[in-house]
């Protein structure tokens, strides 16, 4: 009798999940759809954020593209004036 049970469970189960079968369908597909919504705002806000540090780049060059030169030159004019290293003999 207890095996009977067990089946008509099982039995019972099987009913309830094929009739939940739509509505977990289309569950999966709206958080699909709600996933693929947030990745593509994700990627255009990505690139909306890229192209404002690209444009504050560009537009802050005459500032920063002397300034770096200067800073090379500098640093170039320090090596080439550094003395040699001694050398370590064993």
């Amino acid at each position: 009798m207890k095996t009977f049970f067990k089946i008509l469970l099982v039995a019972l189960a099987v009913i309830v999940a094929i009739k939940l079968l739509p509505l977990a369908l289309v569950m999966g597909c709206v958080v699909a759809a709600v996933a693929a919504l947030i990745a593509a705002v994700g990627v255009s806000l990505g690139a909306g954020l890229l192209a404002a540090a690209l444009l504050l780049a560009l537009v802050l060059s005459p500032i920063w593209l002397p300034i770096l030169a200067l800073v090379g030159t500098i640093a170039l004019i320090k090596k080439l004036g550094a003395k040699p290293a001694p050398s370590v003999t064993a």
